[in-house]
């Protein structure tokens, strides 16, 4: 079944059943969105990904993007070494020396993935996380990165193989939104509202775990079932646990680490104590009898430093504060791949 208009040729089009403009007003930072695989759309290509091949006729959309197979090939045949993957039980990731070897004859690798250990733990109930998918899987490579482009925020993606009737975490927050796009199997998702809305990127949810297993008791917001080829869209803060049903499930989870106004306020207060710094009187020492931890022996130095502090945050250029955002914004995505084995010349080298 297609869905009733056609698809946005955007990464974030192909995922939601939403135009871009629809989704930012409705969903963007403020609630869960579920888009079925028959609202997303019969298995097309991925509109301007040419790495993104087209899934077999019948197959779910999603599955261009990334497979059990897929899962298979990186575990068995590319090398990985961790933390490209961790394995998970009960919410407890496991010692990387209970999944790891050697490399082998001609390779001085102690950290390599040990297939087959890999597959005695999955047979015991532990979830495979295969991590940084954005820089081991071609297709989810490019599509990370035209997601990024789309959002102005950095997008990474992990992938979670559960074996069957089994849970790798409970109830918790993540601090970045994520899409979540089903890609085998079934999982049921229990989601809960936020203890802490919109949590920066230093405050996880371990700092609350008390707060969030009692509201995970709670009546939840959503609980569905996740098809092949559904996608659901969650605000960062929002408490959410997964099941998997009957057989293997497989998830592709791609997050999205927002930048929020904390960004902004932290640049703005760096480049601001940066012009301070360029003043003399601020450089100087505080008086022989100053006690910093008592309010009344620094009292004058505070009022003369707040009031400074405050013009030297309104005097920051625009352009500048920019500059700062935007080069962290580069630091923070890894650049599109360049070419390191650039063809010689014809002829070869003179």
């Amino acid at each position: 079944m297609m869905r009733d208009r056609p698809r946005t040729a955007t990464a974030l089009g192909w995922l939601t059943d939403l135009e871009p403009r629809e989704f930012a007003e409705q969903c963007w930072g403020r609630s869960p969105h579920l888009a079925t695989a028959a609202r997303r759309g019969g298995a097309e290509p991925v509109p301007g990904f040419p790495s993104v091949a087209l899934s077999p006729p019948g197959a779910a959309p999603g599955t261009e993007l990334f497979s059990l197979a897929a899962a298979e090939e990186l575990i068995t045949r590319r090398g990985l070494r961790t933390p490209f993957l961790r394995m998970v039980r009960d919410g407890q990731t496991l010692p990387k020396a209970r999944f790891t070897s050697g490399g082998g004859v001609g390779a001085t690798i102690t950290d390599q993935i040990d297939d087959a250990a890999v597959a005695e733990l999955f047979r015991d109930g532990t979830t495979a996380v295969l991590q940084g998918l954005h820089r081991t899987w071609a297709p989810i490579t490019d599509f990370s990165h035209a997601l990024a482009g789309e959002l102005g925020h950095p997008v990474q993606a992990n992938a979670y193989v559960t074996p069957s009737a089994s849970q790798g975490f409970s109830a918790h927050y993540d601090v970045h939104d994520v899409f979540v796009l089903q890609v085998h199997g079934s999982k049921e998702w229990t989601i809960h509202p936020p203890v802490r809305p919109h949590p920066l990127r230093d405050e996880p949810w371990g700092e609350r775990a008390e707060e969030v297993r009692r509201a995970a008791e709670a009546e939840p917001l959503l609980r569905v079932t996740l098809e092949p080829g559904d996608c659901l869209y969650l605000p960062r803060g929002f408490i959410h646990s997964a099941r998997a049903l009957g057989g293997t499930t497989v998830h592709l989870t791609l997050g999205v680490h927002t930048w929020t106004n904390h960004h902004v306020a932290t640049a703005l207060g760096e480049s601001a104590l940066a012009m301070l710094a360029d003043q003399e009187w601020v450089r100087e020492s505080l008086g022989p009898t100053a006690t910093v931890g008592e309010t009344a022996a620094v009292q004058s130095d505070l009022d003369r430093v707040r009031e400074a502090l405050i013009e030297a945050v309104r005097r920051v250029p625009d352009d500048e504060l920019a500059a700062v955002l935007a080069a962290r914004a580069r630091d923070s995505m890894r650049a599109e791949p360049v070419a390191v084995f650039a063809d010689e010349p014809a002829g070869g080298r003179p």
